[in-house]
């Protein structure tokens, strides 16, 4: 039985980001499950890139990101609550996975775009995900 969902999502996609929610909600609400929504944004702070930012850039874009996560969620799903809105740093699938674990998820749900020639040399993030994670994987076509 599915208690708990979590749904990744790609604030740089919107459309999709909000398929992927809207879907989400259904499902949670289906099960009477909980949802969490996560999004991550790329680390560039070590790295020699994060030279040309000024400190404390990557911690605002964390709060946009999550001001922007909580504002989706309120759109696309404003009958469920609550939502767990959750913002990491870091690589998507590692990042992913470390969230299961983290609010103790048994589905998560990641959209896809139709796999093109790259997806197949260097893997999608969804396909990272579904093969990693210790849970079910919903990939959703977008």
């Amino acid at each position: 039985m599915i208690t708990h969902i979590l749904c990744s999502v790609d604030l740089t996609h919107d459309q999709d980001a909000r398929a992927t929610l809207a879907e989400a909600g259904r499902m949670a609400g289906h099960y009477g499950a909980r949802l969490s929504v996560v999004t991550v944004l790329p680390d560039y702070g070590s790295s020699w890139v994060g030279s040309f930012f000024k400190e404390g850039t990557l911690s605002q874009a964390a709060q946009s990101a999550r001001d922007t996560l909580h504002r989706m969620v309120d759109d696309v799903l404003p009958d469920h609550k609550p939502v767990q809105c959750i913002v990491e740093i870091g690589t998507v699938y590692e990042e992913v996975l470390d969230a299961i674990g983290k609010c103790g998820a048994d589905l998560v749900i990641v959209g896809a775009h139709k796999p093109d020639i790259a997806d197949r040399i260097i893997g999608p993030n969804a396909a990272r995900i579904a093969r990693h994670a210790p849970v079910s994987v919903l990939v959703l076509r977008l």
